[in-house]
């Protein structure tokens, strides 16, 4: 399994004007405790412009990988730019919008690892 393989793939599903914790991401990876990889692996593949990592915040909606970014407010500017509202402390509340992805969801992403041989 390519862990972070799977990470861009989940990320891609993110839809505009929402954001996923990195907990979300791992536990659809199926590595559930592996959040802190998650990271590592957004970190890298921003700058690889591989992913829409800014769709990505910790559990509690603060954008955490600001640093990761070429600018240190890019993150918000993005969100912003895709209707999702960041407050004044940089964070977004989760549950207004938080990527609530179904079951479905799930499957659909544990079909598309099995089939790609990650």
């Amino acid at each position: 399994m390519d862990f972070y393989q799977r990470v861009v793939l989940v990320c891609r599903q993110i839809p505009k004007g929402n954001v996923a914790s990195y907990g979300q991401i791992a536990l659809l990876c199926g590595k559930p405790k592996n959040s802190r990889q998650v990271g590592y692996g957004l970190n890298r593949r921003i700058r690889e412009g591989e992913v829409p990592a800014h769709r990505v915040v910790n559990g509690q909606g603060y954008l955490s990988g600001a640093k990761a970014f070429a600018e240190p407010d890019l993150q918000k500017i993005m969100l912003e730019a895709e209707g999702v509202e960041v407050q004044a402390e940089n964070r977004v509340d989760m549950k207004r919008f938080g990527w609530k992805n179904t079951y479905e969801d799930a499957i659909w992403l544990r079909e598309r690892f099995e089939e790609m041989g990650i």
